[in-house]
């Protein structure tokens, strides 16, 4: 038995061909991380909004059950709502029927505003 050699021309890549094809896993990579930090940047965006909407609701809802007419101010107050702190900003307005207020609840966290609830009570 006769075993002929064959001559192959190249085997394996070249160091080019790795490198592009380390230069586009990278860039892959890369495009794949900074869309989960996106994601996860609105994950939390949205909780806190959740959050900042319970603290507004809440104080509303305190005004209605007060079973009062509450009386014109513009107050601030810290709300906590699952570990986080808010800041609520109460702004009660006189309308033109003296037998209704505004009520405004603006809450926002760290200086940056995120949600806005308006509602009208009246006198019971």
């Amino acid at each position: 038995m006769m075993w002929h050699r064959r001559r192959h021309g190249t085997q394996g890549f070249t160091l080019i061909e790795v490198l592009v094809a380390l230069a586009i896993v990278a860039v892959t990579l890369i495009a794949g991380l900074r869309a989960s930090a996106t994601m996860t940047r609105s994950t939390e965006r949205q909780s806190s909004r959740v959050l900042a909407q319970l603290c507004a609701e809440n104080a509303l809802v305190q005004y209605r059950l007060s079973g009062q007419l509450p009386d014109v101010s513009d107050s601030t107050q810290e709300c906590a709502q699952a570990g986080q702190s808010f800041e609520l900003r109460l702004l009660v307005q006189s309308t033109p029927n003296p037998n209704f207020r505004r009520v405004e609840a603006r809450v926002a966290k760290d200086g940056a505003p995120l949600l806005q609830l308006s509602t009208v009570l009246g006198r019971y």
